[in-house]
């Protein structure tokens, strides 16, 4: 059984690799980023927690979490981000791990046989494989969850541009998000496989479906 948790930085095409793998392969995907709304949605404690936190202010109108509002405080403010990921983290974790309990004994069936049926083709029982997408996964300790790491890498000045661009954001507070993460190079010497998606998105896939293959 493969577990691939797929990290990376901020704006490197975690999304595109994921999106492949889960139509190309029909691998199930499991989201920190879902699960992180999930723990924050109306009326959950967590959300609770974060208002008493810093006020009613950071609630919009319609109940959810502002999390503009809430970007602006926690990556200016490292004790706030460290705050922040000790509510929510434990939630993700244990998603993902309800997740792999199951899996595992979804697929426990197949121990004894040779293969299991996927799609249109046949492949043998240890290769059933669900992707851990974890933005965070060095940061929140939990490489515990998965077999192998998939690093995806892009150059700086791609993370800023794709980042500015996907969610409007100055250059600086782009600069701003990316450094507080772990730096891509050390995520890159901690990985087992490297994706780098400074390229071609055909580039990229190749990649993917090489680091596939690879056993």
């Amino acid at each position: 059984m493969r577990l691939i948790g797929l990290t990376g930085g901020i704006s490197t095409g975690k999304t595109t690799v994921s999106n492949y793998l889960s139509k190309n392969y029909q691998f199930p995907i499991w989201d920190a980023d879902v699960y992180g709304r999930e723990a924050v949605k109306p009326g959950s404690s967590i959300l609770k927690s974060i208002v008493e936190h810093y006020g009613q202010n950071i609630v919009l109108p319609n109940g959810n979490l502002d999390r503009r509002q809430l970007g602006e405080i926690v990556f200016n403010d490292q004790k706030e981000l460290l705050w922040l990921q000790k509510q929510i983290h434990p939630y993700v974790r244990d998603r993902f791990e309800q997740n792999i309990k199951y899996f595992i004994a979804k697929n426990s069936e197949f121990e004894q046989t040779n293969y299991i049926q996927v799609t249109s083709h046949k492949i043998t029982s240890q290769d059933v494989t669900a992707v851990l997408v974890i933005p965070l996964l060095f940061e929140a300790k939990m490489t515990d969850l998965v077999t192998e790491i998939w690093v995806i890498y892009a150059p700086f000045q791609q993370q800023i541009e794709r980042l500015m661009k996907r969610d409007c954001l100055t250059q600086e507070q782009a600069y701003t998000r990316i450094n507080n993460q772990m730096s891509l190079s050390e995520k890159c010497q901690k990985g087992d496989i490297v994706v780098d998606n400074s390229s071609t998105l055909e580039a990229l896939l190749k990649q993917v479906d090489l680091a596939i293959a690879h056993q």
